[in-house]
C-alpha cells in the first residue's frame, strides 16, 4: 500500500496529500487544517447516511423484484404497478408547485443555448481542447470532417474542396445573420457606420444587416482596417477573419479568411464515467487537472521534436462595440465539474482503521477547493464571473439523495468559507427512480440547481435493471422507440419549463455518439433543439462548431415558450407512459438474437479491455461493423443488462454468450492491432481484461444498481498491481 500519512484523524494517500497542501491550498484562501477537519467532518455527518441511501436503493429495488416475481405469468397491470411503486415509497408525493431560482447563474447557464462538451479530466490535452473549444473555425470544422457529405480529403490543400466549404458557411451566413439585399457570397466591402450600423457592399448593393442588433462590433489594425467583425446569432457569436493577404482571403471578394463560431459554450469536466480513476494516484492526476484548469494555468505538451508546441488555456477576446466601447468575451467554455457518484469508495482516504471513504464526499470538497482559486482570483479570466462553482452529480435516485447532496455542499461551503448556495448542483435524470419524481428533485435542490440533463444510455441501463424480473426485455435497438424513453425526454423537459428552469438553468439533451459522422450529426441533432435543449453533449470540438450552426437557427428559449404554451403549462405525457415496461412482445428469431448478442459482447470487450489494460475511460471505440462510437461506462452499463436480462429470462444461455465472448475477443483484437500499447486477450482468454468483460456480463444482476463501477476498479487495480 502507498505511503499514508494522518491528517485531522484520517488517513491519507501521503502524495494526495502533499497535492492538497502544496498545489491546492495555496492562494485558495483556505486554511490547510481547515480541509483535514472538514473532511473528518464531512465523513462522520454524512458517511453512515450515504451508505443508508444506497441501502434504501436495494430494498426498494428488492420490493420490485419480489412484485414482479408475483405477478409472473399474468398481464402487466401499469395502474396496479403504480399503486405499489407509491406504497413502498418509490414514487413520492409530487410537489404542488416548484419554483427555482438559482441566483449568481452564468449566462451560459441560464440564456445562452448552445453545445455542451464533456471531457475526461485526466487528459490534459483533451480537458484544454475541450475548454478553448468556446471558439471554433467553422472553415476547419467543414473541411476536415464528412459535414459536406464525403470524406476530408488527404494531402495537400485541395482548392475545390475549399471553394464548397466557402460556399455553405456563406449559404449559412444567408440564413441566420441575413443581408437587407443580396448575399454574403457577394460581399466586397464592410465597414461600420455611424449610428451603430454596419454598412456592407454586396454585388452592386449597398446594403446593411436585415437585423442591425445582430451586429456586435470589430477590430482595426493600425491603418485602421478591419481585421475581424462580430456579429451574433441566438445569443451566440459569429467572426469573420479578414487577410487579403492570406490565400484564402486574396481570393475571397470580402478578404475573408476564416468564420469562427462561439460553440462549446460550457464543458463538463469529468471525474466519472469517462475516466478510469481507480486509486489515489488517479485521483491526484484528475485533481491536479482540475485545479490548472480553475487557475488557468493548466498547459499540455503536444507533439514532438521541432513540432512541439505548448497548449494551454485562450485568453478573452477583445473587440470594439458600436457604441465605441470595448468589450471582452469568453476564450473559454464555462466548466462544470462532474463528481463521482453516491456509490464508489476509495482508499486515497480512510478511516484509522483502514476503511475507505465515499469517494463523492471527498470530490464534493476537494474539487470546490479547487474552485475556489477561480473565485478569489484577482485578475485574469474567471471561469465563473457570477461566483458560483458548478457541480454536476451522477446517478442520484430522486429527491431525498438530491437533498443529501445539496446538504453536503452546504457544509463544504462551510468548510470553505463560501457564502450560502455557491455550489450549483446540475442533475443527471438518469435513473429510473429520478426520472419517476424529478418534479420533487428539482424541488430538493432549490437556489442551487444549475441544469437537468437526459442521458439515453445510462438511463436504459437503469429501466432494464428496474424491471429485470418482470420479464425479457426488448433489444437495444429497439428501446429509442420504446414509449417509455418518449415519455422521458418529454417530462424532462417539461418538467423543467413546469419548474421555472427556462431562463434560469440549463435543460440538456444527450450524447451524439458517432464523432466521425458529421453530416449525420447536422442533419439529425437539430431535433434536440425542437424538442427543448438549451444544451446538448457532442464528442468532440469539431462536432461542437458544427452543432452551434443549430443554435444559430433555432432560437430555443422560444421554442420552450411555444411548448409550454402548446401544452398548456402541463407535463405532455402521463406517468404511466413513463413506468411502461419495455418488455420482449415477439421472441426475435435465432439470427436477429445471435447478432444481438454478438454486438453487445463486442461492445462491452472493445470497452473493457482499455479501461482495464490502459486505464482509458473514454474513447472511440470501433462497434462490430467497425463504425467509431465515442463510448464510456453508460454505453457499457446498458449492454451488461441488456445481456444480463437475456440470461435471466433464458432468451441465451452462458455456452452462447462465452462462445461469443471469445469470438469477439479476437474481433476486437484484430480492431486494435495497431496499438502497440494493445495486450491481445486472444487466444488464451485468460487476462485480467477478458475477465473483466465476463463479470461484468455475468454478474450484471448482482451488481448495485445494475453499475459497472466496482468490477471495473477492482479489475483495474489487479491490473496496474499486476504491472
Amino acid at each position: 500500500m502507498a505511503d499514508r500519512i494522518e491528517k485531522g484523524g484520517l488517513m491519507w494517500d501521503a502524495g494526495l496529500a502533499a497535492f492538497i497542501e502544496n498545489e491546492a491550498i495555496p492562494g485558495s484562501g483556505v486554511e490547510a487544517d481547515a480541509i483535514w477537519h472538514g473532511m473528518a467532518a464531512l465523513n462522520t455527518a454524512f458517511g453512515e447516511k450515504n451508505a443508508a441511501l444506497l441501502a434504501k436503493r436495494d430494498e426498494l429495488q428488492g420490493k420490485i423484484d419480489a412484485w414482479h416475481v408475483e405477478q409472473a405469468g399474468k398481464p402487466h397491470d401499469g395502474e396496479a404497478y403504480m399503486r405499489f411503486l407509491g406504497e413502498i415509497g418509490y414514487l413520492e408525493a409530487e410537489p404542488e408547485e416548484v419554483s427555482a431560482e438559482p441566483k449568481n447563474i452564468d449566462s451560459e447557464i441560464s440564456s445562452v443555448a448552445g453545445p455542451q462538451l464533456v471531457v475526461p479530466v485526466t487528459n490534459a490535452r483533451f480537458a484544454l481542447n475541450a475548454a478553448n473549444a468556446r471558439w471554433g473555425s467553422l472553415y476547419d470544422a467543414l473541411y476536415g470532417s464528412d459535414a459536406l457529405g464525403s470524406p476530408a480529403p488527404k494531402g495537400p490543400y485541395d482548392a475545390e474542396r475549399g471553394k464548397a466549404v466557402v460556399a455553405w458557411a456563406k449559404a449559412h451566413l444567408d440564413e441566420v445573420v441575413p443581408l437587407k439585399k443580396g448575399s454574403w457570397a457577394d460581399v466586397t466591402t464592410m465597414a461600420p457606420g455611424g449610428g451603430g450600423k454596419f454598412m456592407i457592399i454586396a454585388g452592386k448593393h449597398a446594403t446593411e444587416l436585415a437585423d442591425a442588433s445582430q451586429y456586435a462590433g470589430c477590430n482595426r489594425d493600425e491603418k485602421g482596417l478591419l481585421t475581424d467583425v462580430f456579429l451574433r446569432a441566438n445569443g451566440l457569436h459569429i467572426v469573420l477573419f479578414i487577410d487579403r493577404k492570406d490565400p484564402v482571403g486574396a481570393a475571397d471578394p470580402a478578404g475573408i479568411v476564416d468564420i469562427f463560431l462561439e460553440a462549446a459554450v460550457s464543458t463538463i469536466i469529468d471525474f466519472e464515467d469517462s475516466v478510469a480513476v481507480v486509486d489515489a494516484e488517479d485521483k491526484t492526476l484528475a485533481l491536479r487537472n482540475w485545479l490548472g484548469l480553475m487557475k488557468g494555468d493548466l498547459t499540455a505538451q503536444v507533439g514532438s521534436g521541432e513540432a512541439a508546441y505548448t497548449r494551454e488555456l485562450n485568453p478573452d477576446i477583445g473587440f470594439t462595440a458600436p457604441n465605441g466601447l470595448p468589450q471582452l468575451l469568453k476564450g473559454r467554455s464555462l466548466m462544470l465539474v462532474r463528481n463521482t457518484d453516491m456509490l464508489v469508495k476509495t482508499d486515497a482516504v480512510t478511516s484509522p482503521e483502514g476503511a475507505p471513504l465515499f469517494e463523492g464526499l471527498i470530490d464534493a470538497l476537494l474539487t470546490a477547493l479547487c474552485g475556489c482559486h477561480d473565485l478569489r482570483r484577482e485578475g485574469g479570466p474567471m471561469n465563473s464571473p457570477k461566483g458560483s462553482i458548478y457541480i454536476v452529480k451522477p446517478k442520484m435516485h430522486g429527491p431525498e439523495e438530491v437533498a443529501f447532496t445539496c446538504q453536503v455542499f452546504a457544509a463544504v461551503e462551510q468548510v470553505l468559507g463560501l457564502p450560502a448556495e455557491t455550489i450549483k448542483i446540475g442533475i443527471m435524470d438518469e435513473e429510473h427512480r429520478m426520472s419517476a419524481n424529478l418534479m420533487g428533485a428539482v424541488a430538493a435542490a432549490g437556489a442551487r440547481i444549475a441544469f437537468i440533463n437526459t442521458g439515453f444510455l445510462d438511463r436504459t441501463g437503469s429501466e432494464i435493471f428496474t424491471m429485470m424480473q418482470a420479464g425479457p426485455a426488448m433489444a437495444r435497438g429497439e428501446m429509442k422507440s420504446a414509449p417509455w424513453l418518449m415519455a422521458y425526454e418529454d417530462r424532462n423537459v417539461d418538467i423543467g419549463l413546469a419548474c421555472g428552469l427556462k431562463g434560469r438553468a440549463q435543460i440538456g439533451k444527450g450524447m451524439w455518439a458517432r464523432p466521425d459522422d458529421m453530416a449525420a450529426m447536422l442533419a439529425e441533432k437539430g431535433g434536440h433543439l425542437q424538442a427543448g435543449a438549451t444544451c446538448a453533449w457532442v464528442p468532440s470540438p469539431t462536432a461542437a462548431t458544427l452543432h452551434a450552426t443549430h443554435y444559430h437557427k433555432v432560437n430555443v428559449f422560444q421554442t420552450l415558450f411555444d411548448l409550454s404554451e402548446a401544452a398548456g403549462g402541463q407535463v405532455r405525457q402521463p406517468l404511466s407512459a413513463l413506468l411502461t415496461l419495455p418488455l420482449m412482445e415477439v421472441r426475435p428469431d435465432d439470427a436477429a438474437i445471435a447478432a444481438e448478442v454478438d454486438g453487445a459482447c463486442q461492445s462491452i470487450l472493445g470497452y473493457v479491455v482499455r479501461w482495464i489494460d490502459q486505464g482509458v475511460g473514454c474513447s472511440k471505440v470501433p462497434d462490430i461493423n467497425d463504425v467509431a462510437l465515442m463510448e464510456d461506462r453508460a454505453t457499457l452499463r446498458i449492454s451488461m443488462q441488456a445481456l444480463g436480462n437475456w440470461l435471466k429470462h433464458e432468451v441465451i444461455t452462458e455456452d452462447q454468450v462465452m462462445d461469443a465472448m471469445r469470438r469477439m475477443a479476437e474481433k476486437v483484437d484484430g480492431q486494435n492491432a495497431g496499438d502497440p500499447a494493445y495486450k491481445p486477450m486472444a487466444p488464451e482468454f485468460s487476462g485480467i481484461a477478458f475477465q473483466a468483460a465476463c463479470d461484468i456480463v455475468f454478474k450484471a444482476r448482482q451488481q448495485p444498481s445494475g453499475y459497472t463501477q466496482q468490477i471495473l476498479q477492482q479489475r483495474r487495480l489487479e491490473a496496474k498491481a499486476a504491472g
